[in-house]
């Protein structure tokens, strides 16, 4: 997606989301609506709206008559989620080699497209909103809506964290070599593999777990260094 596509309310949105998740905005800050208005030259819906999106992502916590603050970040929590989030994906993943249909593969096979193309011109952002394309194809195309609407809505809680993860070293291009994986299986009809490459495409395990959590320590060092 490029930049003159989103609104302001995502510029702003995507910017603290940043800010948020590399440590520059530590966890127990007041975000000031007024100040962000004047630093990004917007009205005062832009940031609400984008206050309420962070918060919908567990980023931000808002507390009556006191103001928007950052949220802190639970590790625990973290993995937890991740877990849960990878057996969502995998589920709709099976489903989808069952289920998907002609034009629904096309798309699929398009939004993986994006992806490369966002790869190999190293952009994160870019991949990044591809990425998410990507995924809700595979929702799509498990024609169930229950599961569709859970996984959607865990997704959008994890979102920050799935965009930390594709700041380490070389996760984009591995990311891509697995999207190729889930698209073969799905294309083949092979439910069992589409659910396991799905899995383990979003399950942070090994030393995808270490480079993560040394990722988000480093976001909350910020926090010991104040506190």
């Amino acid at each position: 997606m490029a930049d003159t596509k989103r609104s302001n309310a995502q510029k702003l949105r995507d910017s603290l989301e940043d800010d948020i998740i590399n440590g520059r905005r530590v966890p127990g800050e007041r975000l000031d609506p007024e100040e962000l208005g004047r630093a990004f030259n917007v009205s005062r819906t832009p940031v609400r709206e984008a206050f309420q999106q962070l918060v919908a992502s567990g980023l931000v916590t808002v507390s009556p008559k006191k103001g928007t603050f950052v949220a802190k970040v639970g590790i625990d929590q973290l993995i937890e989620m991740f877990e849960v989030m990878a057996e969502l994906e995998g589920m709709c993943g099976r489903l989808a080699a069952r289920r998907i249909g002609e034009q629904e593969l096309a798309e699929l096979r398009a939004a993986h497209e994006r992806c490369e193309a966002a790869a190999l011109a190293g952009d994160t952002d870019e991949y990044y909103y591809e990425n998410e394309a990507f995924h809700d194809c595979i929702y799509a195309a498990s024609h169930n809506t229950f599961l569709a609407s859970e996984a959607r809505q865990l997704k959008q809680r994890l979102k920050p964290y799935r965009r930390l993860q594709l700041q380490v070293r070389q996760r984009m291009h591995n990311s891509l070599n697995e999207h190729q994986t889930i698209v073969d299986a799905i294309t083949q009809g092979d439910a069992a593999l589409a659910q396991q490459a799905l899995c383990d495409h979003v399950l942070i395990q090994g030393e995808r777990f270490s480079d993560f959590v040394s990722s988000v320590r480093r976001m909350e060092a910020p926090i010991s260094q104040t506190g």
